[in-house]
């Protein structure tokens, strides 16, 4: 498992808390709309950050910070993960995962071991195999179950978590955000993200792409807010 990125003190990536982050390498989809461009594609372009470099650094930001945020790439993919959170939870820090949801053996290990104190996990589209494709850039006809057991294992609410979705011009419509909402009905918290149109993405065609309007972003709002009370916009 190679870390790739680190952020010292961060006050945006874990609402209501000031977090260190940690970025791991790879990805096991290719969203076309993903700004990680070097971690999912080029991660050999990038120098690795030793964890013991990583440990003292969170040492000098104790006092300063709440947690830790473990994202990607997918974290998930690396069977060191598990190590990884151990080490800083018996550092003293909460933990909080990013992760898309394609691997519920480990989130449910992390889970079970309470080594993960929040779990953010990104639903990319209705769960079709046709449309999480499109929008995932790779086949998911293997791994749709297995984002579907995720949900689940987070539903139990045995952990924090929220669920979102980064919504992109001709990718998403408000039934796509309908159909998500359905699927995920009951949950705690539903995240709506407005697409960064300004930034290098995995697809070139999506650079400059513009966002969807505040307008719009509300309808989005709105059409999930009359299944799941509490959803919130970011980006919008």
């Amino acid at each position: 498992m190679k870390i790739k990125g680190f952020i010292d003190i961060s006050l945006v990536d874990w609402d209501g808390k000031v977090s260190s982050v940690i970025f791991l390498a790879g990805c096991n989809l290719c969203c076309p709309f993903c700004y990680n461009v070097n971690l999912v594609l080029h991660p050999e372009k990038l120098p690795t950050i030793p964890f013991e470099q990583i440990e003292q650094r969170l040492n000098k930001s104790r006092g300063w910070i709440d947690g830790v945020v473990i994202t990607g790439g997918e974290p998930t993919i690396h069977n060191g993960l598990l190590g990884v959170c151990e080490k800083i939870k018996d550092m003293g820090f909460l933990v909080k995962l990013d992760t898309n949801g394609t691997n519920p053996m480990m989130v449910r290990e992390l889970v079970d071991k309470r080594l993960v104190d929040y779990v953010a996990m990104d639903i990319k589209a209705p769960l079709t195999v046709e449309k999480y494709s499109r929008v995932c850039g790779a086949n998911v006809e293997n791994l749709i179950g297995k984002i579907g057991e995720t949900i689940d294992i987070l539903l139990e609410n045995r952990v924090e978590y929220e669920f979102r979705t980064t919504v992109v011009p001709n990718l998403h419509e408000e039934r796509d955000i309908e159909e998500i909402c359905q699927r995920i009905r009951g949950c705690r918290k539903y995240v709506i993200q407005n697409y960064k149109g300004d930034v290098e993405t995995i697809d070139s065609k999506f650079k400059g792409l513009k966002p969807f309007s505040e307008k719009k972003m509300k309808a989005f709002l709105i059409t999930a807010k009359t299944i799941i009370p509490h959803t919130i916009l970011r980006g919008a």
